[in-house]
């Protein structure tokens, strides 16, 4: 009721899962059916997320007929008798939004909006146009999310010392205008025109447009599970499901927390982590290398990694598949990519024997091998006090991304990881599973065993970060010309 009575032109409602965000979102247009002219977008990243078992469209069949509209499923659309309509669409890459070039659209609404890109809201926002009547404006959803970019339009919101939302904050209206990538924010519009009009100024006089034409109201909404009764009566194990994840997944889907747990465990430092995918220096891209994490049928992901240097530019995430399959995604790869054989290495465990069948001079990747041994800072050879090889680079790849070392594309981190998190979101869930373990007698050091990392990660496995550490392989022995010696 508050997200659907707020006058902002922009509204968020970024809370925990289960306070009926889809459902309030899908609302929205009704107010509207009536307007021959109207009609609304509403976005999700990918089009199987659009169909997904109780996802938009089955939530849109549970509530649209009873208004009378008409759905179209071929084209997920609803029409009205009065030609209203309400459309489903998908922007999966940044490109896409060319496609919407010219389009005047009264009402745009974004399901889980922290899996688009900056880029894509704002340039949407510019279609953000009207001509039937309907004051043109912005309905979003999104469940928390610390590191997205979400998190920073709307801090103002939340605590950030505890990353809850603050109550006497909670749907208030506030006004922003952009000068380049900056956000100018005011309590009023005269407050945003006073601080902006070193530049509102000549667009003013040039457009003989009002100073708020060029500013946006906005507001952010929260919410609990307890307030909606409806779901726990018709499931109540749900809040039993929301329990039983790990500690950052449940203060964001439960208790509607935006803030990040930090461990002294963590193998990754999570400032620096988060700054692969934020800064704007570049790295050491000498060499092309291929890094892989495998999984055939009945397990994980295939997820496949290019790296120029220490930057991953491009990626390959396939569902669990055959060897045949496995092979054909590497070859793709090495080919577009123009990468040496000898510079792939794969999970070897259980399939070794397959790839090297195909792909001769790949390097198998041993996880559980003795730690390579390096040169010393005297110059002899050293062998590092790891357990195993495993352990050895994804201490390494830690050390590396603490002196930023590393960097991953914008375009590889605005990919779908799968049809609930972008690839920056994986990286940022998976991060928190690589932790140090205690040493044993012999004083060497470990990480947590890789079923505690997927208890952390509600049963599945660290597929990206498994990809990610293996980089590290190509720095453990002396090169000569280019080739592993």
């Amino acid at each position: 009721m508050r997200a659907l009575s707020s006058p902002a032109d922009i509204v968020i409602g970024g809370a925990s899962a289960g306070v009926g965000k889809t459902f309030s979102l899908l609302l929205e247009p009704l107010r509207h059916i009536n307007n021959p002219d109207f009609g609304a977008v509403c976005f999700r990243r990918t089009s199987p997320q659009i169909r997904a078992e109780g996802g938009l469209w089955d939530t849109s069949m549970g509530l649209y007929p009873s208004a009378g509209g008409a759905p179209k499923e071929t084209t997920l659309e609803w029409k009205w008798r009065s030609g209203a309509k309400v459309s489903f669409r998908h922007l999966q890459y940044e490109k896409d939004i060319l496609e919407w070039q010219g389009s005047q659209i009264p009402l745009i609404l974004w399901d889980e909006l922290t899996h688009f890109t900056e880029k894509m809201f704002f340039y949407m926002l510019s279609r953000n146009r009207s001509t039937c009547g309907v004051k043109p404006y912005i309905r979003a959803t999104c469940n928390p999310d610390p590191e997205s970019w979400v998190a920073k339009l709307i801090e103002w919101w939340i605590d950030q010392e505890t990353g809850f939302p603050i109550p006497e904050r909670d749907g208030v209206v506030r006004y922003f205008t952009k000068y380049g990538d900056n956000y100018i924010w005011g309590d009023s519009f005269a407050e945003v025109t006073e601080k902006a009009w070193f530049f509102l100024k000549t667009l003013v006089t040039r457009s003989g447009q009002k100073p708020e034409d060029f500013i946006k109201s906005i507001t952010f909404i929260s919410g609990s599970i307890y307030d909606n009764q409806e779901l726990l009566s018709k499931d109540p194990s749900y809040l039993a499901n929301l329990v039983a994840q790990d500690e950052q997944t449940r203060l964001q889907l439960l208790d509607g927390n935006w803030k990040v747990v930090l461990s002294d465990l963590d193998i990754y430092d999570y400032p620096a982590f988060a700054g692969m995918f934020n800064n704007t220096y570049s790295v050491n891209n000498e060499g092309r290398y291929l890094t892989a994490d495998i999984a055939l049928k009945g397990s994980n992901k295939l997820v496949l990694g290019v790296w120029y240097g220490f930057e991953l530019v491009d990626i390959a995430i396939v569902d669990s598949s055959d060897g045949k399959r496995v092979v054909e995604e590497a070859l793709r790869l090495l080919d577009i990519h123009k990468i040496q054989n000898h510079h792939f290495t794969y999970d070897a465990d259980g399939v070794g024997g397959y790839i090297d069948g195909f792909i001769r001079g790949a390097i198998p990747f041993h996880n559980g091998a003795s730690p390579i041994e390096v040169k010393g800072t005297d110059g002899k050879p050293l062998k590092e006090n790891y357990a195993n090889l495993k352990t050895q680079c994804f201490y390494r790849s830690g050390d590396r991304v603490r002196e930023g070392g590393y960097k991953v594309s914008e375009e590889v981190a605005n990919r779908m990881y799968d049809n609930k998190m972008t690839v920056r979101q994986r990286f940022m869930h998976e991060r928190k599973a690589i932790k140090r373990d205690k040493t044993d007698s012999d004083g060497k050091l470990r990480i947590i065993p890789k079923e505690q990392m997927k208890v952390k990660l509600n049963g599945e496995s660290p597929d990206l970060m498994d990809m990610f550490a293996q980089r590290e392989r190509f720095e453990l022995k002396p090169k000569k010309q280019g080739i592993l010696i």
